[in-house]
């Protein structure tokens, strides 16, 4: 059961998720193309930088699986407001680090809070949207990924190149607490899933249970896949432009900005195209396309700067052009009253491959005496072999709608 909304109310609640969304990005993404900045200021290498990115994804994993354990027996407004406002700290704690192992434990603490508040904005688009049209919502939602590329991402680089690399973070800060404000007059209240949450005493074995219904195994699995073959690729780009190519640190800006100008209009009419053509077959679609800017990426000759630029939107749109249709569909897969729990655990599985992915790509990754780094060519080819196997298995994961009886858990 959904909660109708009047037209308006409900555009204005699906932007603010939206620029939830855009704080817990943009926190996340920063990170990548501060990396010259931060390996130099710590003098880590690139395996200890990406061992930075996947302390934020296993906390965020850990606490979306927690999260599955109680998100659907609090009200999504108060449980979102009080995540934000924790994240929000996260943040000051990372701006504050003065070294890298507590910066890593401030990355700790952001994958924790911000791991969940994905799974809560979810969980808020099942409860006010009808699934006929979550492709669309999901769309404008995801909207935050273009956001934050191309406002977020590009004034955090300017902001560190003339400030230092703690700025973006006190500016995530400020805009954060406007958009708590903001939240706390817009959102409803949202109960309607309590009434049907299960006693205390089940809370653990339900979480078991999500795990052992065959259809959530497979949304999982499409989940974990997609992310990991992304993260072996995206946390890297930024130290291969700049040791690889000669790109400045202070020009990744202008990619990350034409990337996300781009994915700004791709992602809601992704959305919308989802809902229409069906979301199992435009996930396949943009599957299919990723492969060759994810081999691009890795495999770059050496282009001037401008041609940078022209080419990263490609890489841009295909990423978020597979996330859109996978996210619309997890909120398919399972019954309205495990939907918070379900996407919980979603969320974890998700984080689980990010980390894995920032692992595993910066393992094999070497730096030589020059200061280029080589082995990038593998991530993407790896990451190329794990899309086309997400292509061919999202077929496997079916909504809920029309799931046979005896997938359903007892």
């Amino acid at each position: 059961m959904t909660l109708p909304l009047s037209d308006s109310r409900e555009r204005l609640v699906l932007w603010l998720l939206a620029l939830i969304q855009f704080t817990v990005i943009m926190d996340f993404m920063v990170m990548m193309p501060l990396s010259p900045q931060l390996m130099h200021a710590f003098d880590i290498s690139a395996a200890q930088f990406s061992g930075a990115v996947s302390a934020y994804a296993w906390c965020a994993g850990l606490s979306g699986l927690l999260a599955a354990t109680y998100i659907d027996r609090f009200e999504r407004k108060r449980l979102l407001l009080t995540v934000f406002m924790l994240f929000n700290l996260s943040n000051l704690a990372c701006a504050l680090a003065p070294s890298f192992h507590v910066l890593v434990l401030s990355r700790a603490f952001a994958g924790l809070t911000g791991g969940v508040l994905g799974a809560i904005g979810m969980a808020i688009i099942g409860d006010l949207i009808p699934p006929q049209r979550r492709g669309a919502a999901t769309g404008i939602v995801m909207t935050s990924f273009s956001m934050a590329a191309i406002a977020g991402v590009p004034l955090g680089v300017g902001l560190a190149a003339r400030f230092g690399w703690q700025s973006p973070f006190y500016l995530l800060v400020v805009f954060s607490l406007a958009i708590w404000l903001l939240a706390m007059f817009v959102l409803p209240a949202l109960t309607a899933h309590m009434a049907q949450r299960v006693p205390l005493a089940r809370v653990l074995p339900d979480l078991v249970g999500l795990f052992r219904v065959p259809s959530h195994l497979r949304a999982f699995l499409l989940s974990f896949v997609t992310m990991l073959s992304g993260m072996l690729v995206i946390p890297f780009i930024s130290p291969v432009l700049v040791g690889n190519h000669g790109v400045r640190p202070g020009d990744i800006m202008w990619i990350y900005l034409a990337g996300g100008l781009a994915t700004f209009f791709t992602s809601r009419m992704i959305g919308t195209w989802a809902d229409r053509a069906g979301k199992h077959r435009v996930f396949r679609i943009m599957g299919l396309f990723s492969l060759l800017p994810v081999l691009g990426i890795t495999h770059l000759p050496h282009l001037p700067l401008l041609a940078l630029i022209a080419l990263f939107p490609f890489f841009m749109v295909a990423m978020s052009g597979r996330n859109v249709p996978l996210q619309a569909l997890m909120t398919t897969v399972p019954e309205p009253q495990r939907r918070g729990a379900f996407l919980s655990a979603n969320a974890a599985v998700m984080q689980i491959g990010t980390g894995l992915g920032a692992l595993l790509g910066g393992q094999w990754l070497h730096t030589d005496a020059a200061g280029h780094i080589a082995g990038y060519g593998i991530n993407g080819w790896v990451g190329a072999a794990l899309a086309l196997f997400s292509v061919w298995w999202v077929s496997r994961v079916p909504a809920a709608a029309v799931r046979p009886a005896a997938a359903s858990p007892a």
